[in-house]
């Protein structure tokens, strides 16, 4: 079947099954690869996208629901890689492996969007479903705050 996307603000049009999940499309449909795979059953975070402004899990979504929404990987959240996140990250010296770090910052920015001011509690309920095998939460929380501060 045939579906229409918008991803990164650029119209698309893939011939998928239907119940093909987002990740996929993005990935080996579009080679959009700054998605990642983590779980596959949206409890890690790696897979991280906006759609419609919101964070979600590209591995639940299935294509079929995304069609005419607007969706955001971590290739469209800046077009230099210069969002607030983004730098925050880059200052901080954030990531390890980076493997879930696309999934931390998109969650991140979509979090920023709604609480531009957010407490330190309030940072670490945001980024709690997100998981980082090496441990990282110190300083995502702290580059979360830094960019934050940078929105400002």
């Amino acid at each position: 079947m045939k579906f229409d996307l918008i991803i990164n603000k650029k119209n698309y049009t893939v011939d998928v099954e239907d119940g093909t999940p987002l990740l996929w499309v993005l990935r080996d449909e579009l080679e959009l690869v700054g998605t990642k795979f983590g779980c596959g059953i949206g409890e890690c975070g790696a897979c991280t996208v906006h759609i419609d402004g919101k964070a979600e899990r590209s591995c639940q979504q299935m294509v079929e629901l995304v069609e005419g929404k607007e969706i955001t990987t971590i290739e469209g959240l800046s077009e230099n890689g210069d969002h607030p996140v983004q730098k925050a990250w880059e200052t901080l010296d954030v990531p390890q492996c980076g493997y879930c770090q696309s999934g931390q910052m998109m969650t991140a920015s979509a979090f920023l969007r709604k609480n531009p001011t957010p407490s330190p509690e309030e940072i670490r309920m945001a980024m709690h479903g997100n998981i980082c095998r090496c441990a990282s939460y110190n300083r995502i929380e702290k580059a979360v705050a830094l960019a934050a501060e940078k929105l400002k």
